[in-house]
């Protein structure tokens, strides 16, 4: 779970994530793990405040690099610990903790497992945007995934492991979308699982507008020059299984 400048639900989604491992993996020592992206609020105060009494948290401060790189850093925490399962989401109170037992449920039939925002509650341009990318991996790569840069998904860590040494460098904006698509390639089922998207109650999205322009077409670069490496990538991955 990465996470910048959530003061204001940061206590709150740890517990609701808390809850759901204490109640679904009671004998295991499942955890979560928050990355604070350099928080300019009280985010990583509130972190560390919370530890003492969650030994499943595991906090991870890092100076801020965006997003992608909050989610690479975690899912190599992850991957570090040697976990068999690997889910990611968000900090910003959007998704319910119900909606894990979907993907889990269809945990032996992947290796990676995505949800997808039925119904998404996000302003107009960035549904426009997000439009835009979809359609873009779609001329580029010929796949169609219906939500690839959601955070809520799940992975098989020893995957994981795989895939995180396939991704470009340095770190895209989107990792995500990279993994998503290298998953769906190497002949994964993606599921799509329908999953409930809130609005957003508290803070606000640190990408709007114009930089939300740049940042689209930053990503679709990154993906146009990723297509000439894909099938020495997918052929890495098919040969490490």
């Amino acid at each position: 779970m990465p996470a910048y400048n959530e003061q204001e639900c940061m206590a709150d989604v740890v517990k609701i994530w808390i809850d759901l491992l204490d109640q679904r993996f009671p004998d295991d020592d499942a955890r979560l793990i928050v990355v604070n992206d350099g928080s300019k609020d009280k985010t990583g105060a509130i972190l560390d405040s919370l530890k003492p009494q969650n030994p499943r948290l595991v906090v991870v401060h890092q100076i801020n690099g965006g997003h992608g790189k909050a989610v690479v850093t975690a899912y190599q925490t992850a991957v570090d610990l040697g976990v068999e399962y690997i889910f990611q989401t968000d900090s910003d109170d959007q998704f319910i903790p119900e909606d894990f037992e979907k993907l889990w449920d269809k945990r032996n039939q992947s290796n990676f497992i995505l949800g997808y925002r039925q119904i998404r509650h996000d302003d107009v341009f960035r549904l426009f945007i997000t439009r835009i990318l979809r359609w873009s991996m779609f001329l580029i790569y010929g796949t169609y995934i219906m939500d690839s840069n959601i955070p809520f998904r799940l992975i098989k860590g020893s995957f994981l492991k795989k895939l995180l040494a396939q991704l470009p460098t340095p770190v895209p904006f989107a990792p995500n979308i990279f993994l998503a698509i290298l998953s769906k390639k190497s002949g994964n089922e993606l599921f799509n699982i329908p999953i409930t998207h809130k609005e957003r109650a508290t803070g606000e999205v640190s990408i709007q507008k114009m930089k939300l322009l740049k940042v689209c077409w930053q990503s679709f670069k990154e993906l146009a020059n990723f297509r000439w490496e894909l099938n020495s990538k997918i052929k890495n991955l098919k040969e490490n299984n």
